[in-house]
């Protein structure tokens, strides 16, 4: 991975974690969901005239990966209901690159080299930590909720190989990224309409600006995570990507003024050993 792809997907990672922390809005979860995915299409869509129509081949990946971010998105409402999610979205998360890489060995045929898979397991390690901040909740918990992060974590790891490999195959990876958030964010528009009638087109209206603000952050975020997949395997960049975790925690403590605890310097050291090996590698 070359130093401008490395930095490009840390910069990804940090767009993540700001827009997360940043945007609130006054929606449930599948609602807020949505705003976010239409709001990305809606860029998208802008961009349109400026990049090639995918080719034929181009597309059974991006409708693949429009129903593996369609199921990702009903398991992340799921594991919000279900359990506590500070913990089991940083649980999916983690366990997502371990799936990327294994995939990446059977599906793609890319293997990492040895420091590289070391970087990913610290990175997954050091998420895990994270998320069960030393089991001081474990209580908290359940089949239900660990069910539905590790089915996140699937989806993660589907929509990750699926859009590398279109992203690859595709004139270039803007034009596989426009594409797929256009048919991404009008596919959960439809959604919406079927299973909350058109009454819910106002709510997400009065959310304009946030959508737009979301999806341009989400969207900017991971066309450079689809592009790096083009220059670095897949493994090692979707691994590096979940540092937004890491990120997350740094603008809690820092901009929120949570408590720096062991267990969460840990957790950062981990993933920072992570990103050390993965760079190296």
């Amino acid at each position: 991975m070359t130093p401008a792809v490395f930095l490009a997907v840390l910069s990804a990672a940090a767009m993540h974690a700001i827009w997360n922390a940043l945007v609130k809005v006054h929606l449930d979860r599948f609602m807020s969901i949505t705003l976010l995915t239409v709001g990305m299409g809606a860029v998208a869509l802008l961009a349109v005239p400026f990049v090639e129509m995918p080719k034929t081949e181009v597309w059974p990946f991006i409708i693949a990966s429009v129903l593996f971010h369609v199921g990702y998105r009903t398991c992340l409402i799921g594991a919000y209901q279900a359990g506590d999610f500070a913990q089991i979205y940083p649980l999916a998360r983690g366990t997502a690159p371990l799936l990327s890489s294994l995939g990446g060995i059977f599906v793609v045929s890319e293997v990492p080299a040895p420091l590289a898979l070391a970087g990913i397991v610290m990175l997954s390690i050091g998420t895990f930590v994270m998320s069960f901040r030393g089991g001081a909740h474990l209580e908290r918990f359940n089949l239900r909720a660990v069910a539905f992060a590790l089915a996140t974590s699937v989806f993660i790891a589907s929509y990750t190989l699926s859009d590398g490999s279109g992203a690859r195959l595709a004139a270039t990876a803007s034009s596989y990224a426009v594409w797929l958030f256009v048919s991404d964010g009008a596919l959960a528009l439809v959604l919406c309409i079927v299973f909350r009638g058109p009454q819910s087109l106002p709510l997400l209206a009065r959310d304009w600006k946030a959508g737009l603000l979301t999806g341009t952050l989400s969207g900017a975020a991971y066309w450079i995570v689809m592009w790096a997949m083009t220059k670095a395997p897949i493994a090692s960049v979707a691994s590096l990507r979940e540092t937004s975790i890491l990120f997350a925690m740094l603008i809690s403590v820092f901009a929120l003024g949570e408590k720096m605890t062991a267990w969460r310097g840990a957790a950062a050291l981990g993933i920072v050993m992570g990103v050390i090996a993965l760079r190296m590698g």
